[in-house]
């Protein structure tokens, strides 16, 4: 039996950003584990979104609530601090234009407070993060091109999850990007625990039940470990 945990985290990318707090706090209230907060600085993605002084007024309402933050930011080692500031939990950052010092990100990010996270595009072999295994808390796979909501599925990148659960039996996965009611069986039984889905959990119209489905997905395959 794993004792790793399933957790849902809604993304808020595709939600009413000028009614976050109602947004999100609704999400918290039908089930959600955590929040996925996008951050993008329309360089290292085609699309800008919010910073952190937005994350720090959500933060300044929902005072319990687990927040990640994926940084799809061209310099994730501007933003440490400041997100730490916002109340930021974990700190999620893509390694891509950071190769050349993946560590010195994580230990600015633990020395903040933080949980840290690694991410990788689709484009990105799965070897290029194991040498930072043991300095991350989680692994972000993306199963779409970062930088929109609403893309198709990439099942092809399942295998990158497959394939860290077999060498990491007890690591944090979360997949990232087309997660839904039609794609959670086959993220499950690759191995990841921790969902992020945008589209299907926020224009659902019953957000309860789909959280609670994509959960129930997860621990089925987590019994099986």
């Amino acid at each position: 039996m794993s004792i790793l945990n399933a957790l849902i985290g809604p993304s808020i990318l595709n939600a009413d950003l000028s009614q976050l707090h109602e947004e999100s706090q609704k999400l918290l209230n039908n089930g959600a584990d955590y929040l996925h907060l996008d951050v993008m600085d329309g360089t290292f993605v085609p699309n800008l979104t919010f910073g952190h002084p937005v994350v720090k007024c959500l933060r300044n309402k929902i005072k319990d609530a687990f927040f990640e933050t994926h940084m799809m930011v061209e310099r994730p080692q501007q933003w440490v601090e400041a997100m730490s500031d916002a109340g930021v939990q974990q700190y999620t950052f893509h390694v891509e234009p950071v190769l050349h010092m993946v560590q010195e990100v994580c230990r600015k990010v633990r020395e903040a407070g933080m949980k840290v996270g690694l991410a990788i595009k689709p484009g990105t072999a799965v070897e290029t993060i194991e040498n930072y295994i043991a300095d991350a808390d989680m692994v972000l796979i993306m199963t779409v091109e970062p930088g929109f909501g609403g893309q198709m599925f990439m099942a092809d990148m399942l295998s990158k999850v497959q394939s860290l659960r077999n060498n990491y039996p007890l690591l944090n996965i979360e997949v990232d990007g087309g997660v839904s009611l039609t794609t959670i069986d086959s993220c499950a039984k690759a191995g990841a625990n921790m969902i992020v889905s945008g589209t299907a959990i926020i224009r659902a119209d019953d957000q309860a039940a789909v959280i609670r489905d994509l959960r129930n997905s997860v621990l089925h395959h987590l019994s099986k470990e």
